[in-house]
């Protein structure tokens, strides 16, 4: 199944794990063969904004953060899987696996993985 994922990666400092993760989602997606486009919210603001059009043809949103998001509102009718940095970087078979979920469950979907 192809995917066409829109990402956001954020973590505390802003500085390494948030483009740690963005970088480890994309080899993820290229594996896959899925379509991505990857928001950070760093120590050097937001960077490669999602645009209106960008969410609203995803059929997933994928939010790695362990902060609260700027914006985050843009993103509450669409299927959304929440996972902290840590989370993704040591667990990304379970957040890939929570993507090909969600992307077959209604819109509005929202799973948290721990």
């Amino acid at each position: 199944m192809s995917i066409k994922l829109v990402a956001v990666t954020a973590c505390i400092s802003g500085v390494a794990h948030t483009y740690m993760a963005a970088e480890r989602l994309e080899k993820l997606c290229a594996q896959e063969k899925w379509s991505l486009k990857v928001e950070t919210q760093g120590a050097l603001g937001v960077e490669n904004r999602l645009s209106a059009e960008d969410i609203a043809q995803a059929d997933v949103v994928l939010l790695i953060a362990d902060i609260m998001l700027e914006e985050a509102e843009r993103f509450a009718h669409q299927r959304v899987v929440e996972v902290s940095i840590h989370g993704f970087l040591s667990g990304s078979g379970r957040v890939i696996s929570a993507v090909r979920k969600v992307a077959t469950s209604p819109q509005e979907t929202r799973i948290r993985l721990e």
